[in-house]
C-alpha cells in the first residue's frame, strides 16, 4: 500500500482553498499559500469593518429622522440615557425608517417637546 506524503496532503489542502483564484494563484503552491493566508486576513478584517459600517449607517438613519423633528443626535442619545430608555442604535434606526410614528413617540418620551 502506498503512503501519501504529508507534504502533498498539505499542498492539496491549500490548493483546494485557492480554487477560483486567477493565474498562478490557483495552480502553484507558493502563490496559492500566500493568497490563502492574505484572504484569511482580509476576511477577518472585513468582519470587524462590517460592524463598524453598520453602526455608522444606523447613526446616519437616526440623525436623518431626528433632523426632520428638529432634534440633534447627541442630545437625543444623552436624553435616552438619562431617561433610561435602553434601545440600541440598530433598533432605533429600524424604527426611524420603518415606523416613524413610534420613533416620534420615543423622542417625546426622551423629553423633547415637538411641534405638532
Amino acid at each position: 500500500m502506498r503512503v501519501k506524503s504529508p507534504r502533498r496532503q498539505r499542498h492539496n489542502k491549500v490548493l483546494k482553498l485557492a480554487q477560483g483564484y486567477r493565474m498562478a494563484r490557483h495552480r502553484l503552491y507558493k502563490a496559492a499559500h500566500e493568497s490563502v493566508v492574505h484572504a484569511g486576513q482580509y476576511a477577518f478584517m472585513g468582519r470587524k469593518l462590517r460592524k463598524r459600517d453598520f453602526r455608522a449607517l444606523w447613526i446616519v438613519r437616526i440623525n436623518a429622522a431626528l433632523s426632520s423633528l428638529g432634534v440633534t443626535y447627541h442630545l437625543f442619545i444623552s436624553a435616552l440615557k438619562k431617561s433610561s430608555i435602553q434601545l440600541d442604535r440598530k433598533i432605533l434606526s429600524e424604527l426611524a425608517s420603518n415606523q416613524p410614528q413610534v420613533f416620534k413617540k420615543i423622542v417625546e418620551t426622551a423629553g423633547f417637546k415637538l411641534q405638532k
